[in-house]
């Protein structure tokens, strides 16, 4: 999780991700952000990130973007 955190952080600092429920909501991540972030999220954890998994409820907070990472790891 602190690798995710570290990645979230570097693609937009000053954001409180062990708290913010709200990261698309809100508008805090954007489409270029989260296409940014699924390179990255790729790269780190030697991942595919398919098209269906990029929607809000798993960009929406850190929590949600950690249980698609597990959830594709077993995959």
């Amino acid at each position: 999780m602190e690798r995710l955190y570290a990645i979230l952080e570097d693609i937009q600092p000053d954001v409180d991700y062990k708290t913010c429920v709200t990261l698309v909501k809100d508008h805090i991540l954007d489409s270029l952000s989260i296409l940014s972030l699924v390179a990255e999220i790729e790269d780190e954890f030697d991942i595919t990130v398919p098209a269906v998994e990029i929607i809000p409820d798993n960009f929406n907070s850190a929590d949600a973007i950690w249980a698609m990472i597990l959830r594709l790891e077993e995959n």
